[in-house]
């Protein structure tokens, strides 16, 4: 590779500097973007599409290369080495995020918004912009975009639900976070922590009595199998977050800033719209294999219960936030 010392060498300052100033000879940006689910899941394919606009757009000045299954480490790790600054993104949600900003958490919380309409205009929220300043500021993580909405989340049991009291007792597996834990709990289960890939030995087993998950969740992994009922719930919307170093953020141009934000939220909006699609399919499925759906579900008893997981973790005000600004 040609360096600029030889530049300067061979052509002299002048004409060396002009060379290296002009668009052919731009300073080129690659993040490397690591998500954990698989090649075929609608997010990798979004996350492609997302990056082929930003190297049409910037005509190859930033490219993004796309590791599925957690290819380039786990989770929490790659948070850390984005806030050390490395070229590096990830597909996060709001509970890992709230052990920077615990208000953030609430996104992740039991109905906070009601569809995925609600959660793109998230954006828009002078709350949620203050957290998001706080994540960069003080802890080194920008967050592009959170337009990638994964779908509703039921609980699945072998016993039909329809109010929290049908949940007394029943041991329901769920994410290891606060937020996810105490929002079950409030719904009136007992949560338990356990890997998504544990999830089918643990009913098997019956260290669970259930899971709470999104329909594509249970044809994934055959786990009617093992589960009678999909009660309906929909207690909790999951959105992503999709994370960058504020460091290196800064570091680019601002048209490719602009760029990479822009696409971003365009790429998560039509996987999110493709996902509501994916998530009946995966429901029809289910019932022609002869799951049973439970739809008539108390959901004002529901939503009251949900509220004590915010006043337990302290995120009551912060919830009330949320709401007020969109419903405005």
């Amino acid at each position: 590779m040609t360096t600029t010392r030889t530049l300067k060498a061979l052509l002299g300052g002048a004409a060396a500097a002009f060379l290296l100033a002009s668009p052919a000879a731009a300073q080129d940006f690659t993040l490397r973007f690591n998500h954990v689910l698989g090649p075929a899941e609608p997010f990798h394919e979004g996350f492609l599409a997302w990056a082929e606009r930003v190297r049409e757009r910037t005509g190859g000045r930033l490219e993004i290369d796309v590791f599925h299954s957690a290819q380039l480490g786990v989770e929490e790790d790659i948070i850390e080495q984005i806030r050390q600054g490395a070229n590096i993104g990830q597909n996060t949600d709001s509970a890992r995020l709230g052990t920077y900003v615990p208000s953030i958490a609430v996104v992740n919380g039991p109905y906070l918004v009601a569809d995925k309409q609600e959660a793109f205009s998230l954006t828009d929220s002078p709350t949620m912009q203050g957290w998001l300043d706080e994540l960069a500021a003080d802890h080194g993580i920008r967050v592009v975009c959170f337009d990638w909405v994964q779908g509703e989340r039921n609980f699945f049991t072998n016993t039909p639900i329809r109010t929290p009291e049908d949940l007394a007792g029943q041991r329901i597996r769920t994410p290891p976070a606060p937020i996810w834990q105490e929002s079950i709990r409030a719904l009136g289960a007992e949560p338990v922590a356990m890997a998504f890939g544990d999830v089918y030995s643990g009913l098997q087993n019956r260290a669970i009595d259930g899971a709470e998950l999104v329909y594509s969740n249970i044809t994934a992994r055959n786990m009617n199998e093992v589960l009678e009922y999909a009660n309906e719930t929909r207690h909790i919307l999951l959105v992503n977050f999709q994370i960058v170093s504020e460091q290196w953020f800064q570091g680019l141009p601002e048209d490719i800033r602009g760029v990479l934000v822009e696409e971003c939220r365009a790429a998560g909006q039509a996987t999110s719209n493709r996902i509501a699609d994916v998530q009946e399919a995966a429901k029809r499925q289910l019932v022609a294999a002869g799951m049973t759906v439970v739809e008539d579900i108390d959901m004002e008893a529901f939503r009251a219960a949900g509220l004590k997981a915010f006043e337990v973790l302290g995120l009551g005000e912060a919830a009330a936030q949320i709401r007020g600004e969109l419903a405005n």
